[in-house]
């Protein structure tokens, strides 16, 4: 049985345009090898080793979006009085306060106020 991915709409988008900003830069790393494969020997050759790794690291990113976006389900917007995934909350401390949304995992992003449903905030909430 497949991972179902929880996301927003926001989210999915997201993850859309950076796939297609993923894919649009497989020639160049192609490129990158290539020019490499030049300088001679790849067994002491860093920069085919250093290509091969940021090829290696942009395929496995396009592989998980893929797969994030293959089997999202798209979150709606959160129940009035029940906080749920796409919920938005404002937590007070000490007369700061601060709006969270609550998303899934794959979206999670503190630093832009959007917290896992599984961070222990989240679970708490």
């Amino acid at each position: 049985m497949k991972k179902q991915y929880q996301i927003t709409i926001e989210g999915k988008k997201e993850l859309e345009t950076e796939l297609v900003t993923l894919k649009s830069r497989r020639g160049n790393v192609a490129e990158k090898i290539a020019n490499a494969r030049d300088f001679g020997d790849l067994s002491e050759n860093a920069e085919y080793d250093a290509a091969r790794e940021e090829q290696g690291l942009l395929e496995t990113r396009i592989a998980e979006i893929e797969e994030i976006i293959n089997n999202a389900d798209i979150i709606k917007g959160g129940r009035k009085n029940v906080i749920d995934l796409g919920s938005k909350v404002e937590l007070t401390t000490n007369g700061t306060t601060v709006t969270y949304t609550i998303v899934g995992s794959v979206e999670a992003n503190p630093l832009e106020g959007r917290i896992s449903n599984e961070s222990p905030i989240g679970t708490a909430l």
